[in-house]
């Protein structure tokens, strides 16, 4: 199927952008939701219908209008390390509630959520404070999306992020999956991929590189 209207919160993260790039080479249509509007530019340039609206301060009726229409949403957006604890809890965790909320009432069924190796595992004590807040969020997402029957969820938690050429070779499946790491381009390919896979709906998914054509992983 092609002409999907996907929408993506975090729409100018790293992942984003080559998700972005690999709907629109498939025909699909991709709309970014950015929080800086000097980064519209830059998302219009890949393919993507940038749409200014900030997840930290957006309201449920704000966020449904951009999903209206929609065939399906990514929750690919996330702190990226700054600020304490409360950001971590904004953006990663009520971020992706606030876009599963706005889903529903828009009748968007399809959703996609892009989580973390170490979210709904127990953390280190010895763990950095950063990292245990970061997993408390991501963690708390993930629960909240589970306990949700109105929407076809699947939750992809990658591992180590990287910045190497895609390979389209790759390790996907069901916890547990031994740690290692995918670039960011096979990410989104994979993203790309699980929006049209309703095999993988209400599951969450383990991802690295790995031996394994991603057509014949999913």
């Amino acid at each position: 199927m092609t002409d999907l209207r996907v929408v993506i919160a975090g729409g100018h993260g790293k992942i984003a952008q080559h998700l972005i790039q690999v709907l629109t080479a498939h025909g699909d249509r991709a709309v970014a939701l950015i929080r800086n509007p000097e980064h519209e530019s830059a998302v219009e340039a890949l393919g993507a219908l940038p749409v200014v609206l900030d997840l930290e301060t957006a309201t449920v009726d704000e966020v449904a209008e951009v999903l209206a229409g929609a065939d399906a949403a990514v929750f690919a957006a996330g702190s990226g390390g700054s600020g304490g604890a409360a950001r971590k809890d904004s953006v990663d965790r009520a971020g992706s509630v606030l876009l599963a909320d706005a889903a529903e009432r828009a009748g968007v069924k399809r959703f996609v959520q892009i989580s973390s190796f170490g979210a709904g595992e127990p953390v280190a004590d010895d763990a950095e404070d950063s990292w245990k807040e970061y997993m408390a969020a991501k963690t708390a997402a993930e629960e909240d999306l589970k306990a949700r029957s109105k929407l076809d969820w699947t939750i992809l938690r990658p591992g180590g992020l990287t910045d190497e050429d895609a390979t389209a070779h790759i390790a996907l499946s069901e916890p547990p999956l031994e740690r290692g790491t995918v670039p960011r381009g096979d990410v989104a390919k994979v993203i790309a991929a699980l929006i049209e896979t309703p095999s993988t709906i209400g599951k969450t998914l383990m991802l690295t590189s790995g031996g394994v054509r991603l057509e014949d992983a999913l």
